[in-house]
């Protein structure tokens, strides 16, 4: 479904649909199958989430794995604003709360995304994590890969690729975040016509 938006609030933002409510939980379904597949010791599972909707994709995917598995895993939230290599150039980083109640010594952490683009996020997030202990693996789980990587990180559980240009956005709607649940592509419109 696309839809062209002219409200000049949105920057003249070209949208299209490309994932429902319905289309995400298949997705976060066959990552939680993927997860339990591929690791024989689900209670050395902790899932991270990464502020801000990899946290409410953590916490789905434990409620998942917990109704395929009956395996409770542990989950976390991890702020990386004081680890990005980006902070010259932002005035002052929003900083959220990291809560990671769990040593994570030689346990398997899985890092949840909404997400993956450069891969800048992830280097963060692994620098951050690295604080609170020394995992015994480090895995990845996102909801959409859209490429465009500038460091070499590539992700174990993926929800959905889709291959974007660089003037192209992703925006992932939580209904717990946001109040609805979509997965939208967006360009400027300006692109659309030159």
């Amino acid at each position: 479904m696309s839809t062209y938006n002219s409200n000049p609030s949105l920057n003249s933002i070209y949208t299209k649909t490309l994932l429902d409510s319905n289309s995400i939980n298949k997705s976060l379904v066959r990552i939680s199958h993927e997860i339990i597949e591929r690791n024989k010791e689900l209670e050395s599972i902790i899932l991270i989430g990464i502020q801000r909707r990899g946290v409410t994709l953590s916490n789905r995917l434990k409620d998942l794995i917990f109704t395929f598995s009956k395996v409770d895993i542990k989950t976390g939230a991890l702020d990386i604003g004081f680890y990005r290599d980006d902070l010259s150039f932002i005035n002052r980083p929003f900083i959220r709360e990291t809560t990671i109640l769990n040593n994570i010594d030689n346990k398997t952490v899985i890092l949840v995304d909404d997400v993956l683009f450069t891969g800048r996020t992830i280097r963060a997030a692994m620098n951050a994590l690295i604080d609170f202990g020394r995992p015994k693996f480090i895995q990845l789980a996102v909801l959409i890969d859209r490429g465009h990587r500038e460091l070499p990180i590539r992700p174990d559980y993926i929800g959905k690729n889709i291959p974007t240009s660089s003037t192209e956005s992703i925006q992932v709607k939580l209904t717990e975040i946001d109040e609805e649940e979509t997965v939208l592509l967006q360009k400027d419109s300006y692109e659309l016509t030159n």
